[in-house]
């Protein structure tokens, strides 16, 4: 059935003339909005209030749509179906996250759970109507493509480096709102890229639980891991240490920053936390521990809490040190974790309370699953070249236990 052409004509020809109006998106919205009546007229069979025994469904009105395009953003109204669905084919189906949001919202609104701020979500993002078949359909497939995600064979290590973090969501059990634990782990493959490892979700951030995580990892594949980056949570750094046996582990220097400026007064904070990042801001290994040792010094006069802290955290802190220099920066905190939990909290804050578990698998596993792909194609995280190194000569698992300052203390510069 062709397109009909003299209406767009029509459009032209009132429009050119007209300098008040934006000629090129007006007549390319009519243009598009012409080209989706036709193709619904031939995918049902009958014109627009047209009568006919051949008919093969109905309009059910219609759902708003922005698409962005090199002359502007067009706001069309895509035709719905009242039987099955259509889509016109200049126009790309949502992403998997936004799919998985979409499909949460749902959730929520066919069980009862909505509130004005989710009807207004719902309506938004154009499902008007829902129905509890309709979630379904777009949840199974969902759940199939999160699952798979989730269980897939981990076959590009070695993973020389693993972070691990958690985040916590609401979810609404037993009538209830309540807070549930959310682990995700990602690291570095043998080509230097960046991969998202797993994910789950607990009633809490327990030892159990990140064990049984951990362990799922290394049955499907996680293998050469030397050093494993988190916070030092008791019952993470136990799983560690039961499961990844001869890694090393790094404590989280924004982690323990943030717990060491807790025992000094607030209005030398400032100081302290200058005193601590010129740790970490050092040439060489011998000179991050010479730097080290000065600064426990300096502050055992005023501040002897915070220098027994630092003094005892010297190991966990400063194990990125025997590891190659071009990758401190990235091992030495998980600040690459909390940039992604960044990205997973954008979406999540967009449900607030979510109806079940199941639904933060999905949602969360589809943003992962994202990230995933999208870290696979782009610029890799850890060059080959200084990769290459720890992977031929792993350093050893204590790289600084019992040992001793080859510089005498006085021959570093004081600290600023």
């Amino acid at each position: 059935m062709t397109i009909p052409t003299m209406d767009v004509l029509e459009t032209i020809r009132k429009h050119a003339d007209d300098p008040d109006v934006d000629f090129l998106r007006t007549a390319l919205h009519e243009l598009l909005q012409l080209m989706m009546q036709a193709d619904v007229r031939a995918q049902i069979g009958a014109d627009l209030h047209e009568h006919t025994p051949d008919r093969l469904a109905y309009r059910n009105g219609y759902r708003p749509r922005r698409f962005d395009t090199r002359i502007g953003t067009l706001d069309l109204r895509i035709p719905k179906l009242r039987q099955g669905s259509y889509l016109p084919a200049f126009l790309e189906p949502r992403r998997r996250s936004e799919q998985a949001l979409l499909a949460v919202i749902q959730q929520a609104y066919v069980e009862g759970v909505s509130t004005r701020r989710v009807e207004d979500l719902v309506q938004a993002l154009g499902c008007d109507g829902v129905s509890k078949s309709e979630v379904s359909r777009i949840c199974q497939a969902l759940d199939a493509q999160v699952q798979a995600f989730r269980e897939r064979p981990l076959d590009q290590g070695p993973y020389p480096y693993v972070w691990l973090d958690a985040l916590t969501q609401r979810v609404r059990e037993g009538g209830r709102v309540v807070n549930v634990a959310v682990v995700v782990a990602t690291s570095v493959n043998g080509q230097g890229r960046r991969e998202v490892l797993g994910l789950d979700c607990g009633a809490s951030e327990d030892g159990a639980f990140w064990l049984s995580f951990l362990r799922a990892l290394v049955a499907r594949g996680l293998s050469g891991v030397q050093l494993v980056i988190s916070d030092a949570h008791g019952g993470l750094k136990d799983a560690i240490a039961a499961v990844f046996t001869g890694a090393s582990w790094q404590r989280c220097r924004t982690h323990f920053a943030r717990n060491l400026l807790a025992r000094v007064p607030k209005h030398a904070q400032p100081v302290v936390a200058t005193l601590v990042r010129s740790i970490f801001d050092q040439p060489s290994a011998e000179h991050v521990r010479l730097q080290h040792a000065r600064v426990v010094e300096q502050l055992t006069s005023r501040y002897p809490d915070a220098a027994r802290m630092l003094a005892d955290a010297r190991e966990e802190i400063l194990a990125f040190t025997a590891f190659p220099q071009p990758h401190w920066r990235q091992i030495r905190s998980n600040n690459p974790q909390e940039r992604l939990n960044l990205e997973i909290r954008r979406r999540t804050d967009v449900v607030g309370i979510f109806p079940n578990r199941a639904a933060v698998i999905r949602l969360v596993g589809a943003v992962l699953a994202e990230q995933h792909d999208e870290w696979l194609v782009a610029r890799r995280y850890l060059a080959e070249e200084s990769l290459r190194l720890i992977l031929a000569d792993p350093p050893p698992s204590l790289p600084l236990q019992g040992k001793e300052l080859e510089v005498p203390l006085e021959q570093l510069p004081v600290a600023v």
